[in-house]
């Protein structure tokens, strides 16, 4: 039986997020396969493991996490892999990979992925590059615009620079048309973003973003807009494309209130009002789909990621929006719609997390000689 640790959490904006998609993943691996470990990773850059941690009811009060769980670290003893609480008077558990269930800054965005490559630990989703990329805003649009990939007209700035160059920023803008939407570069489930009309509501909107990030995103918005979602699930050499789902917002934009604040509550993104598959032409989907796994390789994606589109109903034409390295719920339900159950779809990516692992076992990534071993301190003057 496999032993998989769910590590969940972070510091982000998207903590309670995290919580809710994690909950969600471990009720669907499958216990006659898995031993599954719950690895909180609490706001304070702490870890905390136990049983309790399962149960949603638990981060009621994330406070009193501190006193009832045991904090634990993740250490690598004789290529074997533990979690290990700092108490030791508590068991440690062996595991064998992580399945990284974290959103937004300082997680998605490469770092969880960094420090399980560091100690080793077999994990799923994307590395540290895909990460990276999928959540800095700008990077992603640059590369889809090299991949020829269709984007809407954008620009962007640091902060600092619309207070120095605050004339020509907005002699661009103008040249971009209005209305704008306006986000921080680096972020997720819709947070600092804002729909402006004129110049004297966007002083505020850049403001809004800059509390999140020091890089400002700028793009045209659409007009006639329908917002259509599509899954990856895969690795680099080969993968899939799920159903398309369109999204019913409340608001102009869909909000973070929309995501997660809605009806469904403690559902995250599975209780977004949708439809599932979305009421498109095929010949539509197998266009947007196509964009998706073009978008899933080139931004390095893997395990399961979600690329959001913007569609113009009036003119029919498609923009990919960004990718979601680790989607809201994983993108259980796309995957649902796709005849792929939940269970399945962790099993692919405990699967993916194995194959990485192979494959890299393969892979030369140092000498087993060592040139310090006849190093002289008086007589070495390194390369030169």
């Amino acid at each position: 039986m496999l032993k998989v640790a769910v590590l969940f959490g972070g510091d982000s904006v998207e903590h309670e997020v995290s919580i809710i998609s994690a909950m969600q993943a471990m009720a669907a691996l499958d216990e006659k396969k898995y031993k599954v470990f719950p690895l909180y990773l609490a706001k304070d850059h702490k870890f905390y493991s136990s049983a309790k941690l399962k149960h949603i009811t638990t981060f009621k009060d994330l406070d009193s996490i501190e006193k009832s769980v045991p904090q634990v670290s993740l250490v690598k003893e004789n290529q074997k892999f533990f979690i290990k609480p700092l108490s030791p008077y508590k068991r440690r558990q062996e595991i064998d990979l992580v399945i990284p269930v974290v959103h937004g800054t300082h997680c998605e965005d490469g770092s969880i992925a960094g420090y399980l490559e560091t100690l080793g630990i077999p994990y799923s989703g994307a590395d540290v590059l895909g990460g990276a990329v999928g959540q800095d805003k700008v990077v992603m649009k640059q590369i889809l615009e090299h991949a020829a990939l269709p984007i809407v007209d954008w620009l962007w700035f640091f902060d600092y620079e619309f207070n120095k160059q605050r004339k020509d920023i907005l002699s661009r803008i103008e040249k971009l048309g209005y209305p704008i939407v306006i986000k921080p570069a680096n972020l997720g489930s819709s947070v600092g973003i804002s729909l402006v009309h004129n110049e004297k509501d966007l002083v505020l909107a850049v403001e809004t973003a800059s509390q999140y990030d020091v890089k400002i995103v700028i793009e045209k918005a659409v007009t006639n807009l329908r917002e259509l979602n599509c899954s990856v699930l895969g690795y680099y050499d080969r993968s899939e494309a799920s159903v398309l789902e369109e999204v019913m917002k409340e608001d102009a934009i869909l909000s973070y209130d929309n995501k997660y604040k809605g009806s469904g509550k403690a559902k995250g993104m599975a209780s977004l009002t949708r439809q599932c598959p979305a009421e498109v032409s095929q010949e539509l989907t197998n266009e947007i789909q196509a964009y998706a796994l073009e978008a899933f390789r080139v931004l390095n994606g893997a395990g399961v990621c979600r690329i959001d589109f913007l569609l113009d109903d009036k003119t029919h034409k498609v923009y990919v929006n960004e990718i979601n390295t680790i989607p809201g719920s994983l993108s259980f339900y796309l995957w649902e719609a796709t005849n792929k159950p939940f269970p399945v779809l962790m099993d692919d990516l405990v699967d993916i997390a194995i194959r990485r692992t192979r494959q890299k076992n393969k892979m030369i990534f140092s000498y087993s000689t060592n040139i310090l071993a006849n190093y002289r301190s008086s007589g070495s003057k390194g390369s030169k």
